[in-house]
């Protein structure tokens, strides 16, 4: 072995090894971020449910500064001063009086000696709580608490007797439920705001089954955050140190009981490749117990499959390209099939006419045909075959000849359906079908006798008009049921009119992001210039098709077909002669 190799299989060996230890060190950091984030959030819940009870028992003892009646009275005062109903004079006298004095310094007291940063207390005016308008809430205008007394930590930042305020809107409803109720919430209000970071009681004062007064605490969480902060510390120490310990031990047995083996494994794989195909007996002899002799008889069972697949696919490829050769002949022969000389009667100036297909595999199950029937009669056939590829094709060729065979013998559009239906039924064990559009149309007058079998509706240009859609009546499509009747209908095309057929390959063609082309676009396409020649009109609206299709690829074969009525006679002339 050269210097080469041997510097090539150290670093093989190397970066294999950093690349356990690295992922155990992201296992360990992830377990220990785990177990912190666990244990912080379980110690969290634990002191916030402590703060928030005490908060509850620092509001009941503020309740027993009061008297029933005192604080009966302060809230209906306060709730009809605030609503319109009481002048400022009262509450200048309530505010002004000893027993308020008295129980505004016990409050104050209360809160330096529990260190809370407010106790407040305070009525709600619960129709303007129960009718939250968010707007009024943006701008700071909806304000459904009336206070009583307020004895915030901060003296020029306290509310007075009769000021208002808001409610956050994360606690509108289990305020409302505390007022209804008379039971304060389960959940914690924690808030963090203009007023600090705290834990809030808001605890209803029931009288006689009635909420007359809520006192709200608020106990600043900075403490609770501290402590947070320490369990944190010792949670990462602690596990980190654990972590660490795991790493070595588990890095010492990966390194004795997985490198080794798996190195001898990618060798004897290495030598497959460099030998031409040339399987080692090492993987033979590698004798673990465990998964990696699994890997090794795996390996080993995959050299042997790769030999036997190069040999199945040096005759699949003979195979495939003899298939894609035939495919080639077969899409060239169902070309061929339709008419493809334009314009194909030369000397028949009377009409405009010219078809396209595009399939989408290299055989398809549209076509299109047109024959002249007798001197002034032209057959017009526009067919969709159920399903793609071959199947479809030599459906397509079956019903493409019926067609013509019945037309050819003078039948009209109905005739020819019902007959080829039934011939197509018989024996019909694929379960296949078509969609037909057949039309009779008549050079000298440009009368047009149609049938449909199922098939999309032809889309019609009349003089002074553009191009809209003709919903004819549809029949069921054929091979569909045996003894079908279908339905003739008749139109005539003015000079200078012409008649639009196409298979759904056309509306339903799909961009990128799935939407269809549609029925619309196809239109538009087609009155984007409506005097156009048949060739013209059916290239727009394949370049209207390609530009929106774009990088999609093409599901579905895309046929259409144009006549247009260029005899100069006027149709009344045509059927007085």
């Amino acid at each position: 072995m050269n210097t080469r190799e041997k510097t090539k299989k150290q670093n093989y060996r190397f970066s294999l090894a950093f690349k356990f230890i690295l992922g155990l060190c992201i296992v360990g950091v992830c377990i220990m971020a785990g177990t912190a984030a666990a244990g912080v959030s379980t110690y969290w819940k634990s002191i916030t449910r402590q703060y928030n009870e005490m908060a509850y028992q620092v509001a009941r003892t503020a309740e027993g500064y009061f008297t029933e009646e005192e604080l009966a009275g302060y809230a209906d005062a306060v709730y009809r001063y605030c609503t319109g109903q009481a002048g400022k004079e009262e509450i200048d006298r309530i505010a002004e009086s000893e027993s308020y004095l008295r129980i505004k310094e016990q409050l104050d007291r209360l809160r330096a000696s529990m260190q809370a940063n407010d106790i407040f207390v305070f009525v709600f005016d619960i129709d303007l709580l129960k009718n939250f308008d968010q707007e009024a809430y943006d701008r700071m205008e909806w304000n459904p608490i009336y206070y009583i007394t307020d004895s915030y930590h901060i003296e020029e930042q306290q509310f007075s007797i009769g000021d208002r305020s808001a409610v956050l809107q994360d606690y509108v409803q289990d305020c409302i439920q505390a007022y209804e109720t008379g039971v304060h919430a389960d959940n914690y209000f924690i808030s963090k705001g203009e007023f600090g970071y705290n834990t809030s009681a808001m605890y209803p004062v029931v009288q006689d089954g009635r909420t007359v007064a809520f006192i709200g605490v608020e106990i600043p969480m900075s403490t609770l955050q501290e402590n947070v902060k320490g369990y944190l510390v010792r949670i990462v120490l602690v596990g980190s140190a654990i972590t660490l310990l795991l790493l070595a031990a588990a890095t010492w047995f990966l390194m004795r009981t997985l490198i080794d083996p798996v190195k001898q494994v990618a060798k004897a794989a290495g030598m497959f490749v460099r030998n031409n195909n040339v399987i080692s007996d090492a993987l033979k002899r590698i004798h673990t117990g465990d998964e990696i002799q699994m890997l090794s008889e795996s390996v080993l069972k995959m050299e042997e499959d790769i030999n036997a697949y190069i040999e199945n696919l040096t005759r699949v490829t003979a195979e495939k390209e003899r298939i894609g050769a035939e495919l080639d002949v077969a899409a060239h022969i169902q070309a061929d099939m339709l008419p493809s000389i334009f314009p194909p009667y030369p000397d028949r100036k009377e009409i405009d006419i010219y078809a396209t297909m595009t399939p989408a595999k290299e055989v398809g199950g549209d076509f299109y045909d047109f024959f002249l029937v007798d001197e002034d009669h032209l057959a017009l056939v526009m067919a969709d075959v159920s399903g793609k590829g071959v199947p479809a094709a030599l459906f397509m060729v079956i019903a493409k000849t019926l067609l013509k065979n019945r037309a050819q013998m003078g039948a009209s559009p109905k005739e020819v359906l019902e007959s080829v239906n039934n011939q197509l039924c018989e024996n019909n064990e694929s379960e296949m079908f078509v969609t037909v559009w057949l039309g009779i149309y008549q050079l000298s007058t440009g009368k047009l006798t149609a049938a449909n079998a199922g098939h999309e509706y032809p889309a019609v240009k009349r003089e002074g008009e553009g191009f809209s859609l003709y919903k004819d009546r549809h029949g069921l499509v054929l091979a569909g049921m045996e003894n079908s009747r279908y339905r003739e209908y008749e139109l005539t095309l003015a000079p200078g009119e012409a008649i639009f057929v196409y298979t759904d390959g056309v509306p339903e063609a799909t961009d990128a992001e799935n939407r269809l082309f549609g029925t619309d676009r196809m239109l538009s396409a087609l009155n984007a210039h409506p005097e156009a020649s048949a060739q013209e009109l059916l290239g727009r609206v394949k370049e209207e098709i390609d530009g929106f299709v774009g990088s999609a690829p093409q599901f579905d074969d895309i046929t259409m077909l144009c006549l247009v009525n260029r005899n100069e006679r006027k149709a009344d002339e045509g059927n007085n002669a």
